[in-house]
């Protein structure tokens, strides 16, 4: 494969899922010789199963109390990630890469405040005026803080103070396709010249009552207890608490800093649109088209798939039609499934894997078959929830 000083590659990673804080953690998870550990909340959210967040020091990333209690979980999530991505790219105390970095953001909105939205509905109950009782509750019950809390660049804002990232930043919203936005038009600010480091990832809390509702009022969240990703008969979406973030450059200038390359994006692209009469199949065909020429024994598929049954049946059978012999691994499985963040971990898993050129297990085994090789190229998809497909296709730099 021809080099070029603007091919885009990734050189830092930080990544937090309940599998652990950091690389090495899902590395292990890569390269285990049997199926991965299921790390899975039951209780806490019942009848709801979710993926904690592990246990995690604030204070290595995020060195300030100060700014770890203005924060809510899911922005010190992404900056408490944000900073492991800049340290393993060796940029975290060089003020002129931050200071020149694009920042590029996939988040949604901010926490709500449970208890007020429980003491709002319950006094509704008891009164007809629910107009005025609703403007009392919001000027005397409401801390001013949530309305600036509701900002989704406030994730931004944060790691730009904690991080000192200060050249442009972009916050996407919109669910799993804002994830792949962000990612896509770092790829292509990179691409094209206009960039030479981006920042770009999310993250998500799966341990809210409000994310747990927004699921289960369209009726697409499991119930009871965990089932491997391609075997969930209804509801299918397990959410994680995760955050990922990567730093992206062109190959000249990681090269010229002499950085860890973990692998090249070759192409990446989201679409989005009607499902019906066979139009997803249609767009999810054409998107993989870049990874059609990949040799299947050494190409590993990560799937963002959501766990719905219908989306899910379909995504799996346009891969084995479109990239038979490739292996493919449903990795909101294990991670659980993070929304706007969902993206940026099928990419931060497939650089891990490229980079170690992993035989990565099963993940569920009733579907998933073993790899014959080691990784040397990855795709990654993203079907979302409702709306939004996207894929990148991932390759070894040798």
């Amino acid at each position: 494969m021809s080099k070029a000083q603007n091919d885009v590659v990734i050189s830092g990673i930080g990544i937090v899922t309940c599998q652990g804080v950091g690389k090495e953690a899902h590395i292990a998870l890569l390269t285990a010789d049997g199926a991965p550990k299921t790390i899975v909340e039951t209780e806490k959210f019942k009848p709801y199963p979710l993926h904690p967040l592990p246990e995690v020091d604030w204070s290595q990333q995020i060195a300030k109390r100060g700014d770890q209690r203005q924060m809510e979980n899911w922005q010190r999530i992404g900056v408490f990630a944000a900073g492991l991505a800049l340290d393993d790219a060796g940029l975290k105390d060089n003020v002129e890469a931050c200071g020149t970095m694009d920042m590029i953001v996939a988040a949604g909105g901010g926490e709500r405040d449970i208890n007020v939205d429980t003491l709002i509905v319950d006094e509704g109950l008891k009164r007809n005026d629910r107009e005025v009782l609703l403007n009392e509750k919001l000027t005397t019950e409401l801390r001013p803080t949530l309305f600036l809390a509701q900002l989704s660049n406030l994730l931004a804002g944060n790691i730009s103070i904690v991080h000192k990232v200060t050249g442009s930043s972009r916050t996407f919203m919109g669910e799993e396709a804002a994830g792949i936005s962000a990612v896509e038009t770092a790829f292509y600010r990179i691409k094209s010249g206009e960039s030479s480091h981006a920042l770009v990832g999310g993250a998500f809390s799966a341990e809210r009552l409000d994310m747990v509702l927004l699921f289960e009022a369209i009726n697409v969240h499991s119930r009871g207890e965990w089932k491997p990703l391609w075997s969930r008969d209804e509801g299918g979406i397990i959410s994680g608490s995760l955050g990922v973030f990567l730093v992206l450059e062109s190959r000249a200038h990681a090269e010229a800093r002499g950085a860890h390359i973990y692998s090249m994006i070759t192409s990446i692209e989201g679409d989005r649109g009607n499902r019906g009469a066979g139009n997803l199949e249609k767009r999810l065909e054409r998107l993989l088209e870049p990874a059609s020429a990949l040799l299947p024994e050494s190409t590993a598929i990560f799937s963002g798939s959501t766990g719905i049954p219908d989306l899910a049946a379909r995504e799996l059978a346009v891969l084995e039609r479109k990239l038979p012999g490739a292996a493919v691994r449903g990795f909101g499985g294990v991670t659980g499934h993070g929304l706007e963040a969902q993206f940026t971990v099928g990419l931060a898993l497939a650089a891990l894997a490229v980079d170690n050129a992993a035989k990565v297990p099963p993940f569920d085994a009733s579907k998933e078959k073993p790899m014959s090789s080691g990784t040397k190229a990855a795709v990654v998809t993203t079907v979302g929830h409702q709306r939004g497909e996207g894929v990148a296709v991932l390759s070894a730099e040798a």
